[in-house]
């Protein structure tokens, strides 16, 4: 994958997060916090845990080269309000170290130590592709277990936003 690719998923995470906010922010506080079966248990651990896994775990990793040791379904944030703003505005840091990065890196490993401390290489580009999957996969979930609780989801393809960058920006 090209630079490019990764950048557009970038803005996607942002795109699809504030989708997903507008939503969460009419659900109640019952249906907010309720065990809803997920993997995570509820939408506000499964919001937690994306906070930590992109913004706590895999953002420093890369950017910082700094691997922090937490579990993976520590609580980050209580506030449900903080967490989803939080989680918008965390997203931003992706784009922007994105910006910035040597495409030549993509075609190499990436290194890091696990929560656990193990040390790891993998393909740099895999890895990073692998935190957009890992958001997407979550706030699929999420849209899931709003919709059992009878919410009208937003449509959070990708495609959708690149038809809304279409007609804002006819080139």
């Amino acid at each position: 994958m090209e630079l490019d690719s990764f950048q557009l998923m970038a803005r996607y995470n942002s795109w699809a997060t504030q989708r997903l906010n507008l939503i969460l922010d009419q659900v109640s506080d019952e249906d907010f916090y309720r065990d809803s079966g997920l993997f995570f248990q509820s939408i506000f651990g499964t919001l937690n845990h994306l906070l930590l896994g992109e913004h706590v775990l895999w953002f420093p990793r890369f950017s910082q080269g700094h691997s922090p040791k937490i579990t993976l379904n520590s609580i980050i944030e209580q506030d449900r309000y903080v967490l989803t703003q939080t989680l918008l505005e965390k997203s931003f840091d992706w784009q922007n170290y994105l910006h910035d990065l040597d495409p030549a890196l993509l075609s190499g490993l990436f290194h890091y130590q696990t929560s656990k401390g193990q040390e790891i290489s993998v393909p740099f580009a895999g890895t990073l592709l692998h935190v957009f999957n890992h958001g997407t996969h979550h706030r699929g979930q999420i849209t899931a277990a709003l919709s059992a609780m009878g919410y009208d989801c937003p449509e959070l393809d990708l495609i959708y936003m690149l038809l809304e960058q279409t007609k804002s920006d006819p080139k």
